[in-house]
């Protein structure tokens, strides 16, 4: 398919036009017309567009790409070099931020959910991106704590009494640690996100509803292969998930 009808396509099917985002959601740096090979992964590391363009990738779809609103704008180090490599392969690339953070069938929270086998109740949070619901049965913080560990593949950082029971949640991928006292509000016992501010373990002690943080990286692995993964299907193209190990 033609990289424009990608695009169109991308952009309907997340609704990235109702988004207020920190970066551009939609092709970021355009290489050949068209498409055949899709890589995709977390993050446009110099690592991910090297390994892509090996395996003759068209186009790589991100959760993270470039120009943060914040970022310098000046086209140096190693943004010039990652920019520079996909110009001189003619790769494309797309990212997708709060569009696929939010989206209801492949968003990385509605995976997320599907993968620790959570049932979602309702959204809340910035543009309805968070999640909340329940577990499929009422679990200590300790057993909750190892299945997300088997599941995620990463050891997550708690805090709350172990012993604790939980069965309503609420979980937003990333780093989503300022919504926690509006999780609290919903009436939670718990809330899991990717990463932990130094106040948050205050709230949790306080409140007495757990943190837990699971990682950045670890909880939005999902959507973008989700995301992959439809467009091959739907359109008969190649797609492939390249995964850096990333602690965070």
């Amino acid at each position: 398919m033609q990289l424009i009808e990608l695009r169109d396509y991308i952009g309907s099917l997340l609704a990235v036009s109702r988004f207020r985002d920190y970066c551009p959601n939609g092709v970021q740096v355009e290489g050949r017309a068209e498409i055949l090979r899709i890589a995709s992964g977390v993050s446009a590391s110099q690592y991910l567009l090297e390994e892509a363009s090996a395996w003759g990738a068209d186009a790589i779809l991100v959760h993270h790409g470039y120009f943060w609103r914040s970022e310098d704008a000046a086209i140096t180090g190693i943004k010039k070099n990652r920019i520079a490599y996909l110009l001189k392969h003619d790769i494309s690339l797309l990212a997708y931020h709060l569009p696929l953070d939010a989206h209801a069938e492949l968003g990385n929270n509605t995976q997320l959910a599907k993968r620790l086998g959570w049932s979602e109740q309702g959204r809340f949070g910035e543009q309805d991106i968070a999640s909340y619901g329940i577990l499929p049965q009422t679990q200590k913080l300790e057993q909750l704590a190892q299945s997300l560990a088997e599941k995620l593949q990463r050891t997550p950082q708690i805090i709350g009494d172990p012993a604790c029971s939980i069965r309503r949640v609420a979980w937003c991928s990333g780093g989503a640690q300022s919504y926690f006292e509006q999780a609290i509000a919903l009436g939670v016992e718990a809330f899991m996100t990717g990463e932990i501010s130094e106040q948050n373990v205050h709230v949790a002690r306080e409140t007495g509803v757990a943190f837990i943080a699971a990682g950045h990286h670890a909880t939005e692995r999902y959507g973008v292969q989700a995301l992959g993964e439809h467009l091959a299907t739907r359109f008969g193209l190649e797609h492939r998930f390249f995964d850096q190990d990333n602690p965070v």
